[in-house]
């Protein structure tokens, strides 16, 4: 592949959230954990791990629970006087965070314990960091290995949706669901099928108001 391929590839990538009812093979799913695990983490650590669930009863629960939790939380902010700022939670951001319930797959994303050499021998001994660090770099490699699999998912014809409204607002019940031991984070979801179209292109910030070159 040439760099005009590669970029198209990059530059292709959309975040779909109406998909067909076309299938998603297992096939697929493991092509793009195949890519995944290729992503750089520290000291190759490799701290991700990949729930995919093809069960679209069991999708559809996981939206119920997103809902409940946000109704919830609506309920509570009207209650301290917030009735606009909890319509536009149930409105606004409700739809956009359950976008994911009728892909046909959806991918939980998780970052598993932070684990090198260099923490046993070095970091730990002498107090390098607390706890918060560790678990902060397992979701830096866990993101990187997300943006593999989005990629190859887009270059093999599908498309995905990385979303954390489920996290934000349903990650206990989605743990207790489908029994994500408690020393893994919770990283993302990401809604994996065939596209119904191809959206337009939205407007990047420009190269120099995102770029500082130091010479």
């Amino acid at each position: 592949m040439n760099y005009s391929e590669f970029k198209e590839i990059v530059l292709g990538r959309r975040s779909i959230r109406k998909f067909t009812s076309q299938e998603v093979s297992i096939e697929d799913i493991r092509e793009l954990i195949d890519c995944a695990r290729y992503a750089p983490s520290d000291t190759n650590s490799q701290t991700w791990r990949f729930i995919a669930i093809m069960n679209p009863e069991k999708i559809k629960e996981i939206e119920q629970m997103t809902w409940d939790c946000l109704n919830r939380k609506a309920a509570e902010a009207e209650g301290r006087g917030l009735a606009r700022e909890a319509k536009l939670l149930t409105r606004s951001f409700g739809p956009y965070a359950t976008a994911f319930a009728d892909a046909p797959v959806l991918i939980v994303c998780l970052a598993t314990p932070y684990q090198s050499k260099f923490r046993d021998k070095i970091f730990e001994p002498i107090g390098f960091a607390d706890q918060r660090i560790w678990d902060e770099e397992g979701i830096k490699s866990s993101c990187l290995a997300a943006q593999n699999l989005m990629l190859a998912a887009h270059a093999r014809g599908l498309a995905t949706c990385p979303m954390t409204g489920p996290v934000l607002l349903a990650q206990d019940e989605l743990r207790r669901y489908l029994e994500i031991p408690e020393e893994e984070q919770i990283n993302m979801v990401i809604a994996l099928g065939h596209p119904v179209d191809q959206p337009s292109r939205l407007p990047r910030k420009e190269i120099d108001e995102i770029l500082e070159i130091v010479k």
